[in-house]
């Protein structure tokens, strides 16, 4: 997770801290690759799914977990273009999404609410989505890459990467498919709680989202488990 989107576990609860431009797109020159799925090729596995999610650090929305199987000789002319999905811009994302989900072997999404976050803790929320995600894959995988976690209910050869989405092909894909997911219904919950800027900040602690709570408090989406800091904010 980024610095500016850290939350860091105090007392039970997550702190988040207050970024202003949560939706900055930050470059970076070296495409993930596929190194990390031949190797796992060579060794006898076809079926190799990256999985990541989104989600984690917003105020509020749900968590968001992608899984993608890839082929193993994807175009090269979309698959130059993946980044993690937090370095891509909204157009960027929606059109590399469009043709993963075409491209892919399977793709699955898994979404838990804020109200389980709540209640399980954002940790285990967050492995529930990428369990959720795997069942959704229509084909079982053989070996998953995992961004940064391991999954220990998940009986399948498994690999957690740091920075996966860096690193990893499927894990990117895996990354842009949740992250456009999670973006549109962050959009439909903008209309269904007008005047927190959902469409704009997604959930996160923005200047603009923080400034709204204190206007009109928390809506059915914001997550109740997460401290507010020093925003006078009560849930």
């Amino acid at each position: 997770m980024a610095k500016s989107e850290h939350a860091a576990i105090k007392q039970g609860k997550l702190k988040i801290e207050v970024h202003t431009e949560q939706n900055t797109v930050r470059r970076y020159d070296v495409p993930p690759t596929f190194n990390m799925e031949r190797e796992i090729w060579q060794r006898g596995y076809s079926f190799i799914a990256g999985i990541d999610e989104v989600g984690r650090g917003p105020l509020a929305g749900p968590v968001v977990a992608g899984a993608v199987i890839l082929p193993r000789d994807p175009e090269e002319s979309w698959m130059s273009q993946v980044r993690d999905s937090k370095d891509l811009t909204g157009k960027k994302r929606e059109m590399l999404a469009d043709i993963i989900r075409k491209e892919a072997v399977a793709w699955g999404l898994g979404v838990v609410s804020s109200e389980e976050i709540d209640i399980s803790g954002i940790i285990k929320a967050t492995r529930m989505a990428m369990m959720l995600a795997v069942q959704q894959l229509g084909k079982t995988p053989q070996f998953v890459l995992v961004d940064a976690m391991k999954l220990p209910d998940l009986k399948l050869p498994q690999r957690a990467i740091i920075k996966g989405d860096r690193i990893s092909l499927s894990i990117a894909c895996a990354s842009i498919v949740a992250k456009v997911y999670r973006d549109s219904m962050m959009a439909d919950y903008d209309l269904s709680y007008p005047g927190y800027g959902f469409c704009r900040h997604k959930g996160y602690g923005t200047r603009e989202h923080i400034s709204n709570l204190q206007k009109l408090g928390p809506c059915p989406i914001h997550r109740r488990s997460f401290a507010w800091g020093d925003s006078g904010i009560v849930m």
